[in-house]
């Protein structure tokens, strides 16, 4: 675990260093472009909010770039990512997630002979702004958008009855800022159904024996401002449940989040994953470094 946080210490001012001081950010309020999600877009760190990255207006270009670990009992999760924001309208991004499973290699390799120790997926996502203001709308904002995946190894989804290494969700959310909703704290909520039939995220492939059909998923995530410049929140992730092998827990997370400077921002969890592949009760840390320009 040390390793991974000198890593991630290295990348944040790797990322800094990138947006230089007197770089301009954009002209949206401070933390309006949320985290970056690990599947790469604009959110908390387990899913997608309405809201898009960097601090773009409606006349400008912005974007982020970051970097994530989280380490669980016996995974352990790097994502590398970035995106940019048209005129606070279109986002795009790329994010590549690499699992390493040595745990669950030695768990499966009498069974199935497999030697692979990591599964590598990449993920391209976009999110277009529908409606609305995060800020100012009485309804909030309102995005939609997509995230393709792509099995980069796919012998152990393959193994345990995966139907496809590639993928698509779909995905339709809502965020809203309440001023001085919580002792004179503002609130951020924010709620999203995606279409999917990734298993763990497609990261075990997609559909299986058990289903191999599209399901409505809810996400959900509360976010409260202590100061401008540290929130601490929680998310809620629901899980398509598609191999027989083993059943897929839904994913949820308590965290707290810094940015010290429009340019950086710092996010640390606490990650409850539940059963993975057989693995039982998969918890651990999560953070991620993300650097706005």
């Amino acid at each position: 675990m040390r390793k991974c946080v000198n890593t991630l210490a290295a990348g944040c001012l790797a990322l800094a260093s990138a947006a230089p001081a007197t770089a301009d950010v954009g002209s949206r309020l401070w933390a309006t472009g949320g985290v970056t999600s690990i599947e790469g877009s604009a959110g908390g760190g387990l899913s997608p909010w309405a809201l898009l990255n960097g601090y773009a207006s409606d006349e400008e270009w912005g974007g982020t770039v970051t970097v994530s670990q989280a380490k669980t009992d016996d995974y352990s999760l790097s994502v590398t990512g970035a995106g940019v924001t048209w005129q606070n309208r279109i986002e795009l991004t790329f994010a590549r997630q690499t699992l390493d499973l040595d745990s669950l290699v030695f768990t499966l390799k009498n069974g199935f002979g497999l030697e692979e120790d990591e599964l590598v997926q990449d993920v391209v996502g976009l999110k277009v702004r529908l409606a609305g203001d995060v800020l100012y709308s009485p309804w909030g904002q309102w995005s939609a958008g997509l995230q393709h995946k792509q099995n980069r190894e796919y012998t152990v989804p393959e193994a345990i009855g995966s139907e496809d290494d590639t993928g698509t969700d779909f995905y339709i959310g809502g965020s809203k800022l309440f001023f001085a909703a919580i002792a004179g704290r503002n609130l951020l909520v924010n709620g999203t159904v995606r279409a999917t039939k990734a298993n763990q995220g497609g990261l075990l492939g997609f559909g299986g024996d058990k289903n191999n059909s599209y399901e409505a998923m809810a996400e959900g995530s509360v976010s409260l401002f202590l100061t401008r410049q540290w929130l601490v929140g929680a998310e809620y992730r629901q899980k398509p449940d598609n191999l027989s092998f083993a059943t897929e827990d839904d994913w949820w997370d308590v965290f707290i989040a810094w940015v010290p400077d429009r340019r950086v921002s710092v996010t640390a969890a606490w990650v409850n994953l539940g059963d993975i592949a057989t693995l039982k009760d998969q918890t651990g840390a999560y953070l991620s470094l993300q650097a706005s320009f």
